[in-house]
């Protein structure tokens, strides 16, 4: 397993859920919420926000065969929640560049020493106040409609 990989499952299981609550509130940090391309289930990412222009730019320290990126591409669409502030984010690209400056120079060190160059882009749909909208997934066959869930 390689470094970038060990870091990523470390991330996920311990350092995502220790400061996954607060990290929202935080300046330059957001959490990213996604659904799965195949599952269906609601998913959050904490991330590192950059602006650009009318776009949001999130490095890809893992690489774009992370999940989350592949379910923000399969999806075409996420929300973020940074700064008590909800967006709607469409139109996901990536792209490579082996220096980004809307990143920090600080930043951009620490990403250059694990090899990342890769990022996401997105930009805003519209802008809303509030916590982010759960949607519910039901497959066609759970139920009758009468709220029950029983087939």
């Amino acid at each position: 397993m390689s470094m970038r990989r060990r870091l990523a499952r470390f991330n996920r299981i311990v350092g995502n859920r220790l400061v996954g609550p607060a990290i929202a509130r935080l300046p330059g940090f957001g959490m990213l919420y996604h659904r799965g391309r195949r599952s269906g289930h609601q998913y959050r990412t904490p991330v590192k926000v950059f602006r650009r222009g009318g776009e949001f730019v999130f490095s890809l320290p893992y690489g774009a065969d992370a999940d989350w990126v592949k379910n923000v591409l399969a999806a075409g669409e996420c929300d973020l929640m940074t700064r008590h502030r909800r967006l709607r984010l469409v139109e996901p690209r990536v792209y490579q560049a082996a220096r980004e400056l809307v990143i920090p120079a600080p930043i951009r060190l620490i990403l250059r020493q694990v090899n990342a160059t890769e990022y996401l882009a997105l930009r805003s749909a519209d802008v809303t106040t509030g916590p982010p909208v759960v949607r519910e997934h039901r497959p066609a066959d759970a139920g009758r409609g009468d709220g029950q869930g029983q087939p």
